[in-house]
């Protein structure tokens, strides 16, 4: 659940949430009057973001979408590349690192290499590009992070909003975590509940729903993440099953993480493990060999024989190639791929009405195209 600030700090902080309220809400105006320009593309956008700091699921929901979307469509995706060492527009290769292009497009891309994955901050120059490459230009881009660049023009908005964090509850920055107003939310035409719990009440789902003021133009769902088995980091780490359930608690597991929420998925590692350690890094930090000199020591001050150490997906991308990464540990490090699953049953329903969303555009592109 989310942690608020002392009172005092909070008191301290609102002159300056009051000073950042006005200028979020003078630059909102000025995209809705046109002051502020927003670029319409020729193939159809999906925005998918947020409007709180830090993770709310935002890389396997775009993992999920292009699962569905990759069969019909050329799907490109667009990502910022936070905390990449380089700048501008870059175009993601299998020889693409992740300190060059980002931690999450680099997951993308090594998940799904076949699609056009590519970064820039400045997304509509990143789009203009990516429609310009002379292979595989994509016929569908969907944007990554991207609810507050709004100099392009979405077809369809996706907010996401974390559970254990939820806007309603939260203040702008910096006396809360909010990017924008809550207000903001009105913007999407999907919003989409993140790591609820899979068995949440049916009570909770009104609540939460009245809470947010949901119109009747927007869609609410709700998801949960869904924790896959263990899969080795390196080929030769075949001496603990992969397979969770055959693990029977007997495991110490070493939890590494370097993510903005790591208490879910230390608590889900738990559920298997006769006991953990935790390491906890800053989200997309970037392992260093002090870092990995600690790991190991940790590791080899746990005295039990029947022991791994278990990181996350995101982690392990930045792990894999990294030169100082101890050879005594690759053959006890794993990570566990993540990806969501729509509570309710509702998952078909998503789909269908992101596919009708995205016929409704290619409709009107076709009209506005045979009158030009």
């Amino acid at each position: 659940m989310k942690t608020e600030k002392p009172l005092i700090l909070r008191l301290l902080l609102w002159p300056f949430s009051a000073i950042y309220w006005l200028g979020v809400t003078i630059r909102n105006l000025c995209f809705d009057a046109g002051i502020l320009p927003s670029k319409k593309f020729d193939v159809p956008v999906i925005s998918v973001g947020n409007i709180t700091v830090g993770g709310t699921g935002k890389t396997p929901f775009t993992e999920y979408l292009i699962k569905m979307l990759k069969t019909d469509h050329r799907v490109g995706v667009l990502s910022r590349g936070y905390k990449r060492k380089t700048s501008g527009y870059q175009l993601l290769t299998e020889a693409s690192k992740p300190l060059e292009v980002g931690d999450e497009p680099y997951q993308v891309k090594r998940k799904f290499p076949d699609i056009m994955v590519a970064v820039d901050a400045n997304r509509r120059r990143g789009m203009s590009n990516m429609l310009q490459e002379p292979y595989n230009k994509p016929d569908l881009i969907i944007l990554d992070d991207a609810y507050q660049h709004r100099y392009v023009t979405p077809d369809l908005s996706i907010l996401l909003v974390d559970y254990n964090r939820l806007i309603t509850e939260d203040h702008l920055l910096p006396m809360g975590e909010l990017r924008e107003p809550v207000g903001a939310k009105d913007r999407a035409d999907f919003i989409v509940l993140t790591k609820c719990p899979q068995n949440m009440p049916s009570i909770e789902y009104r609540i939460i729903q009245k809470n947010l003021g949901v119109y009747p133009y927007q869609s609410l769902y709700f998801t949960t993440l869904y924790y896959g088995d263990l899969v080795p980091l390196f080929p030769n780490s075949v001496h603990v099953p992969l397979l969770k359930e055959r693990l029977e608690n007997k495991y110490t597991s070493l939890v590494v993480s370097g993510i903005a929420s790591p208490r879910p998925f230390e608590e889900y590692v738990r559920s298997y493990s006769k006991e953990i350690v935790t390491l906890n890094y800053a989200d997309h930090h970037n392992f260093s060999k002090i870092d990995f000199q600690k790991i190991e020591s940790v590791f080899n001050e746990m005295k039990e024989k029947d022991k791994l150490i278990v990181t996350t997906e995101k982690d392990a991308v930045r792990m894999v190639n990294h030169p100082d990464f101890p050879d005594s540990l690759k053959k006890y490090i794993y990570y566990i791929p993540l990806s969501i699953c729509f509570l309710k049953d509702s998952g078909e329903d998503f789909d269908k009405k992101v596919r009708s969303y995205l016929d409704k555009n290619k409709c009107f592109s076709q009209i506005i195209s045979s009158k030009e």
